[in-house]
């Protein structure tokens, strides 16, 4: 099944709500994503694409987010099954507020003054501090990740900082650090950042043998001694965690985000 997320900004709204409701049918799905379409030049093209779809096999799903009215005509006119996002919520919405939604481009697809730059910051100071390669930093980190290679630090803190705009520093937990007594000294003062990603076994096996196969470093036996001790050291020290092996990195940071209580700077 051909699937089509089409906006006049960035396709990013129709991708996530139009792929969330795909997640509730069992189907295999071919999707293109068609951002910044703002002229009807453009969306007659793509209706002539879509409709030329439709003659050669399955009618596609086409989820749609524009905001000028002549332009979402012409989607609504592609001969398969549209789908505007938008649409049916701005109705009960206006009614709700007793405000007429005044839809355009910027204003839906935009971002309030300052969180752009605050995102950026946090980008960069995710990138500063992955992986522990800069600790002086770590009293600015909103959240601290902790946990053995591979099990998803990195992911995770670009993700909080991308979307959300926190600062997530990330710290790697290494043999060296079972051998010592509690937490390493450079996280001591810093405790009530701290989060750690944990993974099954087998699951780090997998990941580490993709990268370094037959190595001590992939083996099986290490994985699962890695695992025991960081998990063992994070009930010790009573540090919040949490398993990552069958969640998306949305996931993991959505429940980051909720058990450490942290503030959301995404507008």
């Amino acid at each position: 099944m051909k699937v089509y997320f089409v906006s006049d900004g960035t396709a990013i709204t129709a991708e996530v709500f139009g792929s969330a409701m795909l997640s509730f049918f069992d189907v295999a799905v071919d999707t293109q994503s068609v951002p910044f379409l703002t002229t009807q030049d453009q969306a007659y093209g793509l209706k002539k694409q879509v409709d030329l779809e439709v003659e050669n096999g399955v009618p596609p799903l086409l989820f749609y987010t524009i905001a000028d009215i002549a332009i979402r005509e012409i989607i609504q006119s592609c001969d398969c099954h549209c789908y505007n996002l938008f649409g049916d919520l701005l109705s009960p919405i206006e009614k709700a507020l007793g405000v007429p939604a005044q839809p355009t481009a910027q204003k839906a697809h935009g971002m309030k003054e300052g969180v752009y730059d605050g995102r950026i910051d946090a980008i960069n100071y995710a990138l500063a501090n992955d992986d522990g390669v800069s600790i002086k930093n770590f009293d600015q980190a909103d959240i601290i990740l902790l946990g053995v290679s591979r099990s998803g630090k990195t992911p995770t803190s670009l993700y909080l900082a991308m979307q959300y705009g926190i600062k997530a520093a990330n710290y790697p937990i290494t043999e060296d650090d079972f051998a010592a007594v509690g937490l390493p000294r450079v996280l001591k003062e810093h405790k009530k950042k701290l989060f750690g990603l944990t993974i099954d076994a087998q699951r780090l096996h997998e990941i580490r043998t993709g990268r370094m196969a037959a190595s001590k470093y992939a083996s099986p036996r290490q994985c699962r001694y890695e695992i025991e001790e960081v998990e063992s050291l994070y009930r010790q020290e009573r540090i919040p965690f949490l398993n990552s092996t069958k969640l998306s990195v949305e996931e993991i940071s959505t429940k980051v985000m909720a058990e450490m209580q942290l503030v959301r700077h995404r507008q």
